[in-house]
């Protein structure tokens, strides 16, 4: 996504970043030796994508029904300049769980989708990326109170700078 690129020299460095190498090499394929270099992205995606289905880490099931049936709440946020992880994977799991369940109003109390303009990775940037995500979740849950704004504010050197509301 535009404005992530100062953070891209984790993906795009002389060495795969230790995250995926590791992924691979002590879950996909089960052996430390392995060496990142050998990747043959069509063989061994494909058997990524099997070991991950087997473990259950491939979150893209959008039927939440039985989660949601059970008054499971999700409160989901992602940075827009989050340069690991593409901030449109979130975008399209949250429009493909309303489309499955019937649309978003039939998924708004139990599911939210906050984006934070200028947030890295879970959290950092030049945007506001801190937030009380437990204390909404939990008002929530207890109350029945289902967050209709995220307050984030960003920090620099300890202080608060700035702030601003994040819409749902």
């Amino acid at each position: 996504t535009p404005g992530s690129e100062m953070g891209w020299s984790i993906l795009a460095g002389h060495k795969p970043a230790d995250v995926a190498a590791d992924t691979f090499r002590y879950v996909v394929f089960q052996n430390p030796d392995w060496d990142a270099m050998t990747l043959n992205f069509d063989s061994d995606m494909k058997k990524a994508d099997d070991v991950a289905q087997g473990y259950g880490l491939n979150s893209t099931d959008p039927d939440l029904s039985k989660y949601f049936s059970h008054n499971g709440k999700i409160l989901m946020y992602h940075g827009w300049t989050d340069q690991l992880i593409a901030p449109g994977n979130s975008v399209n799991y949250y429009k493909s769980v309303a489309k499955k369940m019937g649309g978003v109003a039939k998924i708004d109390q139990s599911m939210r989708l906050f984006m934070a303009p200028g947030m890295n990775h879970c959290n950092g940037g030049d945007g506001p990326s801190s937030f009380d995500a437990v204390t909404l979740l939990e008002d929530w849950v207890e109350k029945g109170q289902a967050p209709a704004k995220m307050v984030a504010s960003h920090s620099t050197r300890g202080q608060v700078d700035r702030s601003r509301p994040l819409c749902p």
